[in-house]
């Protein structure tokens, strides 16, 4: 029990050395004893320090205090509460104490990490354990929020995490909405030929997957679809779906492709086939596509450009072909929702030196994957634009588009590989001579340096350097009727120009165009880079900051099929867990709005990153949505009335820690200290 007012709190202070970690810049052993002498008339009754104070032993030592010191509050004195408050608030509830009337103090990452005199990050770290202790008698016992979890759940995205994630999810019983915003799903994954290393073929491994989540029993599926609006809060969202009109009755098509023969209008297929193919004004994305319903580009329909034709509409079998159909909006209510939205390839344009879209054989790598794919444009015959001649000499440029501080700073992981494949497939199926020109070679993972070791057994010449140039103006003899790669050979040492009949660029990934749009609708962030920010980039790496969102695939940065696959039977199985449940505790670390003294300003209603903020036109008063609130404070600071009260923020705590910063016996510059 805690004891009364009058009686003064009973405080434990447990300094971490952390390895060397804090122990290298702070004097731990000093810090300890420090507070136990200088603090103890705050309430201050046992200070230790510890090697590791996370492990089962330090943890143990604070529950045996707890039990036999009496203790009412802990104070532990180690790294950031993102990485180990939850542990210790653990081991004081198990311990018979609220575990939130505990504080951790970060002297790792705001002290010892950013500071090199030993003397100057001690005090700090005393002052701060100060301002800690006097934080923690103000602190109250809190009880969880309790929230009951809907056992649907939504994914966004039909490539090959989002199919995952799905197929785990109805796997365990429960149903799932999975929508995608293309007539079919599979994402980029269904427009290659084969994965790296181990050469299968992409559409053996997806097309299964694929047919298992549009046939599962327990899987909703809306292709041609988009997530319009996202109510509500873990749980218990509402969201609105709209699905685009095919101009194909669902109900009546059986999908036997004679729509799709009929049709006399030829367009230059620029999605599937990557600008290499053509497709009818009413299509199928691929022959496997799923669902098995083609869709009908009202921009190329002689119908809907000029009021003629409808050859499809007339020789359908089963009448299935209708002009007049419109949009739909559905509404389905999730417990939880999993994006898996995939990436876009960057566009090889914005690097007008390497010349695509202006040297007619200069290939993307999505391109390179068209023309190599046995259903490919060329029947997987590997030629220049002209569809006949087979090239003699390739030329693969690494990193197009990333590690360029000029485009993404970033690596885009999969490009060493995936230029790898093209060497083989190029060598494999032509015979020709194949330069890869490279910056760094990074095959990180299972047989992937296997596989580098097997293509350069094979021949293909490998060029460390960033090429400067790809051009056609021949200087030298040989370099007619060629593309000339200019390149800083830097194991060499010397300039090079390599003139060869293909180039392909290994395009980097990027962040869906309209991530930040996505990530707005959905309540969650974008990093610097547009990537989907994570809970914690170790620990947490699949949650977003709003509960109840989960992140899969290249959502969160640039990865492999094996690692997006991974990641969405992780996403799966979080919310698989929490359905299981029937319930969640959320942290109670949640803003309130005090009715009284609301006067209706709305000033906080615009400000809430998590749109947690209600707005009652009846009563002309703000109300916080507890299940969204990350207790961030941004209203509590923006509030003029004091309306806004920020649990295990308040004015109390807050003041009181300052209080013990600046009670410290030395005069410490904390601001000069800072960094």
């Amino acid at each position: 029990m805690n004891p009364s007012q009058d009686e003064k709190e009973r405080i434990g202070v447990y300094v971490c050395h952390c390895g060397s970690n804090i122990a290298g810049v702070v004097d731990v052993e000093d810090v300890a004893v420090w507070a136990g002498d200088k603090l103890a008339d705050e309430g201050v009754v046992v200070s230790r320090d510890y090697k590791f104070m996370c492990s089962s032993l330090g943890q143990e030592m604070i529950e045996q205090d707890i039990a036999e010191q009496g203790l009412t509050r802990v104070v532990v004195a180690a790294c950031s509460p993102h990485l180990h408050e939850k542990t210790f608030r653990g081991a004081c509830a198990r311990a018979g104490l609220n575990p939130y009337l505990s504080e951790l103090v970060s002297i790792r990452e705001q002290v010892s990490w950013v500071h090199t005199d030993k003397q100057k990050a001690t005090a700090k770290a005393k002052a701060m354990i100060a301002g800690g202790v006097e934080r923690v008698i103000e602190q109250e016992a809190l009880e969880p929020l309790k929230v009951p979890i809907h056992p649907a759940t939504l994914v966004v995205g039909g490539g090959i995490a989002g199919i995952q994630a799905a197929l785990e999810i109805a796997e365990s019983g429960s149903l799932v909405y999975l929508v995608e915003r293309e007539p079919s799903i599979g994402g980029h994954m269904a427009q290659f030929d084969k994965t790296f290393p181990t050469l299968d073929c992409a559409a053996c491994i997806l097309t299964p997957k694929m047919v298992d989540a549009g046939s599962h029993p327990n899987i909703e599926l809306y292709t041609w679809s988009e997530v319009e609006r996202v109510d509500g809060s873990v749980g218990n969202f509402t969201v609105t779906i709209k699905k685009k009109p095919r101009y194909v009755n669902e109900e009546l098509c059986t999908g036997c492709g004679i729509c799709v023969e009929k049709c006399t209008r030829n367009v230059i297929d620029g999605e599937f086939e990557a600008g290499l193919g053509y497709r009818k004004a009413i299509y199928t994305p691929f022959p496997q596509a799923v669902p098995k319903y083609p869709v009908l580009d009202t921009e190329n329909c002689t119908y809907f450009e000029k009021g003629k034709c409808k050859a499809c509409q007339l020789l359908c079998p089963t009448g299935a072909i209708d002009f007049e159909q419109t949009e739909q909006y559905i509404t389905v209510t999730v417990g939880n929702i999993i994006l898996a939205t995939g990436f876009d390839l960057f566009d090889a344009r914005r690097v007008p030196q390497y010349g695509y879209g202006r040297l007619k054989n200069v290939f993307t790598s999505l391109e390179f994957e068209r023309l190599s794919n046995a259903a490919g444009p060329t029947n997987g015959e590997i030629v220049l634009r002209d569809g006949v001649t087979k090239p003699e000499s390739v030329g693969i440029i690494h990193c197009v588009g990333s590690r360029d501080r000029n485009y993404n700073n970033y690596c885009s992981v999969i490009c060493c590989m995936q230029s790898l494949k093209f060497a083989h497939l190029v060598k494999e199926r032509t015979g020709a001579t194949v330069y890869n020109f490279y910056i760094d070679m990074r095959t990180a993972y299972k047989d992937y340096d296997e596989f580098y070791q097997h293509v350069m057994e094979e021949g293909t010449i490998f060029v460390r350097g960033r090429v400067a140039e790809v051009t056609d103006a021949a200087r030298r003899s040989g370099e007619e009727d060629k593309l000339i790669i200019q390149v800083e050979d830097t194991l060499a040492g010397r300039q090079r120009r390599i003139p060869v009949d293909m180039v392909v660029l290994s395009a980097g990934l990027e962040p869906r165009r309209d991530a930040k749009q996505v990530a707005h609708t959905f309540g969650i962030s974008c990093s610097a880079n547009g990537w989907f920010i994570e809970k914690h980039p170790k620990l947490d790496p699949i949650a977003t900051m709003t509960e109840g969102v989960y992140i899969a695939g290249c959502v969160q940065g640039p990865k492999d099929i094996p690692s997006s696959v991974a990641q969405g039977a992780a996403a799966a199985a979080r919310v698989i867990s929490r359905i299981n449940k029937g319930e969640i505790e959320l942290e109670p670390i949640r803003a309130t709005v005090d009715a009284h003294k609301c006067s209706g300003c709305r000033i906080c209603n615009d400000l809430c990153p998590f749109n947690a903020i209600v707005w009652h036109e009846d009563e002309m008063v703000t109300e916080i949505n507890h299940a969204l609130c990350q207790g961030c404070g941004t209203c509590v600071a923006a509030c003029p009335a004091g309306a806004i009260s920020g649990t295990g923020f308040s004015n109390e705590q807050v003041m009181s820690q300052i209080e013990g910063l600046l009670m410290f016996e030395q005069p410490v510059d904390l601001l000069a200290m800072a960094v």
